[in-house]
């Protein structure tokens, strides 16, 4: 994993595809989905959630986790979870604030074909209350 939270991609031996490491903010239902999908893949979007939006780096995904979901769900998590960089090439960077809140928007149509992509387990590396 890229373990300086860079959102960069990190070389893999072995055969394995290259990942890009991303993060997502999260409260308690849809951790509940993850678990409940085996923590390999993210549930389907409601109908008022049109996008999906991992982001791409850690700090970006605490802060979201500690100062929203906790205020809206009483526990906000951290996830990290690898992709295969070459996949999510067709998604573009998005800076949705200042240099370091990155996201990449995935339409809720493609959620499926991007949990196809996701290399290992789906991980909480931070909970907040």
């Amino acid at each position: 994993m890229d373990p300086e939270g860079s959102g960069e991609p990190e070389e893999r031996g072995g055969g394995r595809p290259v990942t890009t490491t991303l993060w997502r903010p999260t409260g308690p239902e849809e951790l509940a989905l993850v678990r409940e999908l085996n923590w390999r893949a993210w549930p389907p979007r409601l109908p008022e959630q049109p996008i999906f939006y991992p982001v791409l780096n850690e700090d970006y995904a605490i802060r979201i986790a500690r100062d929203w979901n906790v205020k809206h769900s009483g526990v906000g998590y951290v996830t990290r979870f690898e992709v295969e960089t070459e996949f999510l090439s067709r998604y573009p960077v998005q800076q949705a604030g200042g240099r370091t809140i990155l996201e990449l928007w995935v339409p809720a149509e493609e959620l499926e074909e991007f949990n196809a992509h996701i290399v290992g387990e789906i991980a909480v590396t931070h909970e907040f209350r």
